[in-house]
């Protein structure tokens, strides 16, 4: 393979690099860091784990992203789309459980970067993804309804039919106040994207609806009341128990998590390509995407890759190297140090709604219309992977969705590869 194919895009732009091109990126970075912070801690609490390890991601696998990425402008971190597979590791195998899956991912990563499996992306049917995006999404809404109504429930099920069943049976428990809350800060956050869609309009929501919740003193959860403080710094690094058994068990669970960090970070670094007009190197995005989940999960964090949301914002925001993203990471690592204590009073219920707006973005309901025009194969497609997505398990609907759409693929072998067009996860 040509060492240019692997070489990360910051060698690439530091020979030309100025102090005004600085100056963007670090105000890029900024704006971007104070997107990730409430959104890192959100993801970490949907995905069943402490919501530090939301910002230890965000700080850890999103500065080795930028430092070692085969794009001039992603942001990694981690994403909606992690949160199924680690709410299900987490529930099945616990959180160390997680870490060892996120370390086997980190490596099949690596190793499908020396195969240049990076150039597969073409062959992964835009049906599937489609299908299993809007699955999650689903799902992520659904998981966002004990925080957003305040009810009290101890432990949500993992799979969908149990999680709708336990919720139905707490709903006596519904809290007003919460309710109140998570449509004020839905609100605030439409409506600053509309006013002002370079503004961090997301911290600036969930930070007022939780100040209210301080000043009116309402009955509301927050972080630091369900999860105590957070911590001011990063953990030391650690290796995870590592044993025969424990890799056998949890190997489908890596290859899913690798999948999804593969695939979501080179759709992420196609969109960047095209606001940005660049020229991604896939292999060297994948070693970025391997390293950082392996730092991750070091570090005690979840699985990261690149987000398109994130990047989009570093793009709009004036980012246009590296660096912006390795100030975003060291951002969210100076507000942990400086402002834990006041990110701690964060409510639940702003939170909730900030994931519940995130998952209807994620299912880009503007162009369910043109789903509905496509081939009836297709069709049944995405209808198949999400419902799997949704009433079976990830790993079941990838496995199909991949199976059934390359079969069409061959069966279709004159056409040619579909048009991407990604959506805003």
């Amino acid at each position: 393979m040509p060492i240019c194919a692997m070489k990360p895009k910051l060698l690439t732009t530091l020979p030309s690099y100025t102090r005004h091109l600085f100056m963007a990126d670090v105000a890029a970075g900024l704006t971007v860091a104070m997107v990730a912070l409430p959104l890192s801690i959100a993801i970490a609490i949907a995905s069943g784990a402490d919501p530090a390890a939301g910002l230890v991601t965000a700080v850890v696998a999103g500065f080795l992203i930028s430092l070692l990425g085969g794009s001039r402008v992603q942001i990694g971190g981690p994403t909606g789309a992690f949160i199924v597979v680690v709410y299900g590791v987490i529930a099945n195998h616990g959180y160390d459980g997680l870490v060892l899956a996120t370390l086997m991912a980190g490596l099949i990563l690596l190793i499908a970067s020396l195969l240049r499996a990076g150039t597969l992306i073409a062959h992964v049917p835009e049906a599937v993804i489609n299908g299993f995006t809007i699955g999650i999404a689903i799902i992520i809404a659904t998981s966002q309804m004990k925080d957003l109504l305040g009810l009290q429930l101890a432990s949500v099920p993992a799979d969908f039919v149990p999680k709708v069943a336990a919720l139905l049976s707490v709903r006596d428990s519904f809290s007003p106040a919460a309710l109140g809350i998570g449509l004020a800060t839905a609100a605030l956050i439409i409506v600053l994207r509309k006013i002002a869609p370079r503004f961090p309009g997301l911290i600036v929501a969930v930070a007022a609806t939780s100040a209210a919740v301080a000043l009116l003193d309402l009955p509301v959860e927050t972080i630091t009341s369900r999860f105590g403080p957070l911590p001011d710094g990063l953990p030391m690094p650690e290796l995870p128990v590592i044993t025969l058994a424990k890799v056998t068990e949890l190997l489908p669970s890596a290859f899913v998590i690798a999948f999804l960090a593969g695939i979501e970070s080179l759709l992420s670094a196609i969109v960047a390509d095209r606001l940005i007009d660049g020229h991604y190197r896939p292999n060297a995005e994948l070693i970025a995407q391997g390293t950082a989940n392996i730092g991750s999960a070091l570090f005690g964090g979840l699985p990261a890759t690149g987000a398109i949301a994130r990047t989009a914002t570093n793009v709009r925001a004036g980012g246009r190297t590296p660096v912006s993203g390795m100030v975003h990471a060291l951002a969210v690592l100076a507000m942990m140090m400086v402002a834990a204590p006041l990110a701690g009073h964060l409510a639940l219920p702003a939170l909730a709604a900030l994931l519940i707006i995130t998952a209807w973005n994620m299912s880009e309901p503007d162009k369910w219309g043109s789903y509905l025009r496509e081939p009836v194969a297709d069709r049944v497609l995405i209808l198949l992977t999400l419902v799997l997505t949704v009433l079976a398990d990830l790993t079941v609907a990838i496995g199909v969705g991949v199976a059934l759409g390359l079969a069409l693929r061959l069966h279709r072998r004159n056409a040619g590869p579909p048009d991407w067009t990604p959506r805003d996860r």
